[in-house]
């Protein structure tokens, strides 16, 4: 049976930034399970589409999660980044 998750690297990835702001990218993509260069294109989408946003510290990146920013898919556009990370961590 192949290997499967209910979540995206996406969710995945952002789950990971909402607990660790602070993460270096590296650490970000081997606590979701892929590599260096699928997290940092993850970030950019996340970025582009407005839930995470990206700020310079010095040498080091420091993120900030919009959790009022909408769900992409359309079933799910009535429900916000900041219910996602609720539902799934223990992050409140």
């Amino acid at each position: 049976m192949a290997a499967w998750t209910f979540l995206t690297h996406h969710a995945h990835l952002l789950l990971e930034v909402a607990k660790n702001p602070d993460a270096l990218v590296q650490e970000l993509a081997d606590a979701v399970g892929i590599s260096t260069r699928a997290a940092v294109s993850i970030l950019n989408d996340l970025e582009a589409y407005g839930c995470v946003e990206r700020e310079r510290r010095g040498r080091r990146n420091h993120y900030v999660v919009h959790r009022s920013a909408a769900l992409r898919h359309p079933t799910n556009a009535a429900h916000t980044v900041g219910e996602l990370i609720d539902a799934l961590t223990d992050l409140r």
